[in-house]
């Protein structure tokens, strides 16, 4: 499928003979040209000699941003991207849309204090002002809100400290697959904890079901094995503290959450009296298709860890929860950096101008045009196994299409994280950012800016088809997608992001 906008900038073709003094602007063009790559190339040497091991984005994604505004990034070596990753979701409206910047300008110019501990200002006066107006009703009117540390994990980690004071208890309940954060008690209750602290209960899934048998018995099954292990006298795992759980899973492949089945936990969890926490960090502010996507079942948690998009792109994080849950002593859960102005001031503007517009309207009749675009475009390929998500968070699974299922011919194959990453690549070479994620990395995931337009959304279903085109054509005639799922597991997933 061609694509439709260049992704590279326009090259020179060789300059003709000038008179004598005359500006060769050809030459001109190739020298900038050439400036360009030097520094970015200069750049991602020094970073690598500088950085911790532990970056990732900048390991699949070697370019040195400049200058960018909604869904396009330009590089230092003047290519320009439609960016599909989103800060990792973070960016509603993409970057630096023109609301976010004039709050923050806002704020700057009225001499305000940027950094106010937990003090009362304005300006955080009107972020819970309208951040409680986009709550779930049942949540809203009874909620307190707990400013935290500035990241994701900072807020998993107060709603850990919180229910587990409001219980007395301090076991959790999660989910395989989950990702939570990165600090040591988010990540015993990720899927990919080697320690864990928390019980993992199976997450119902269609494509991969841990029952092998998907679609609604296979929700029912996990609901009942969640019964099970609260019921079951020995079952080794006493009343637990909490229950926390994503209404989409997305690191794990963007695995949507059936909506019975959060019904399901929802009653599960309140005849027990275990909290019930909703983490839509990466969910939240209309990515799925609704504000919060708990809202999709009609599901009110009684705790919903918040960030990423609420900050309009600078770091924020908040706990909002019942108030019967606020049993906090002064300084129980602190931090010197929880009242950003800046971030409040931005993710004011962002709240508002998702619900004023109605962009998370518009991203569940967007994802449901591409979802059927890509579906019907790769039915043809192999290399396929699925296509799923909710809204504007898209995961498309590339499995190895020359090896049988493990077991039942009818069942997926096994995962191809060397394919996802060769499409990645190819999508970069086409001027096209993506993501990687799901239990191998094998799954290519999209969150664009719930602001792309249609002419930017078919840019990038035409640039992601033929990159995967072209690698289905090479996994043919070369015999490429070999899984090697043991040395793979982990090394494209970008956690934290």
């Amino acid at each position: 499928m061609a694509v439709t906008e260049s992704a590279v900038a326009p090259v020179g073709c060789e300059p003709e003979r000038t008179r004598p003094g005359h500006v060769d602007e050809r030459a001109r063009t190739r020298r900038e040209q050439g400036g360009a790559r030097s520094a970015h190339e200069g750049s991602l040497r020094r970073q690598a000699a500088r950085e911790s091991a532990a970056r990732t984005y900048a390991r699949a994604l070697p370019i040195v941003p400049v200058r960018a505004r909604g869904l396009t990034i330009e590089g230092a070596d003047g290519r320009r991207y439609l960016d599909c990753l989103s800060g990792a979701g973070a960016l509603a409206l993409g970057h630096n849309h023109p609301v976010v910047l004039e709050a923050i300008r806002k704020v700057l110019d009225s001499g305000a204090p940027l950094h106010d501990l937990d003090l009362a200002t304005p300006v955080k006066d009107a972020f819970t002002t309208e951040l409680l107006r986009t709550l779930p009703p049942g949540l809203a009117d009874r909620a307190r809100v707990q400013f935290c540390g500035p990241a994701d994990t900072d807020a998993v980690e107060a709603a850990f400290k919180l229910v587990r004071a409001a219980t007395g208890r301090t076991g959790m309940l999660a989910f395989t697959g989950a990702h939570h954060g990165m600090t040591t008690g988010t990540l015993q209750a990720s899927g990919s904890a080697c320690d864990a602290g928390a019980a993992r209960l199976p997450y119902p899934q269609d494509y991969r079901c841990p029952f092998g048998i998907g679609g609604e018995r296979g929700a029912e099954l996990s609901a009942r094995w969640t019964e099970s292990v609260l019921d079951d006298v020995n079952s080794g795992e006493p009343l637990p503290a909490g229950m926390i759980l994503e209404p989409v899973q997305g690191e794990a492949g963007v695995i949507p959450a059936p909506d019975s089945w959060l019904r399901r936990m929802r009653e599960i969890t309140a005849a027990r009296s275990i909290p019930l926490i909703a983490d839509e960090v990466q969910t939240g502010v209309g990515r799925t298709g609704r504000f919060w996507a708990v809202e999709h079942s009609g599901v009110v948690p009684d705790v919903m860890v918040l960030s990423k998009a609420i900050g309009g792109s600078l770091p924020l994080a908040v706990v909002v929860y019942r108030d019967d849950l606020d049993v906090w002593q002064p300084g129980a859960h602190a931090g010197p950096f929880r009242g950003n102005q800046l971030a409040m001031a931005a993710g004011t503007a962002t709240l508002a101008h998702v619900r004023e517009n109605g962009l998370a309207e518009r991203a569940e009749t967007l994802g449901a045009r591409m979802f059927a675009q890509l579906r019907a475009s790769t039915e043809d390929f192999a290399c396929v196994g699925d296509v799923r998500g909710r809204g504007l968070m898209i995961g498309i699974e590339m499995v190895t299409p020359d090896t049988p299922p493990p077991s039942d011919a009818t069942g997926p194959r096994p995962p191809a994280p060397s394919l996802a990453t060769a499409v990645q690549r190819e999508c970069l070479r086409r001027g096209l950012i993506v993501e990687l994620g799901g239990r191998h990395a094998g799954v290519v995931r999209l969150l664009p800016p719930l602001t792309i337009t249609d002419e930017q959304t078919n840019a990038v279903l035409d640039r992601l088809t033929d990159a995967i085109a072209s690698v289905a054509a090479a996994t043919v005639s070369r015999g490429l997608g070999g899984a090697e799922p043991e040395r793979a597991r982990g090394l494209g997933r970008m956690p934290g992001g």
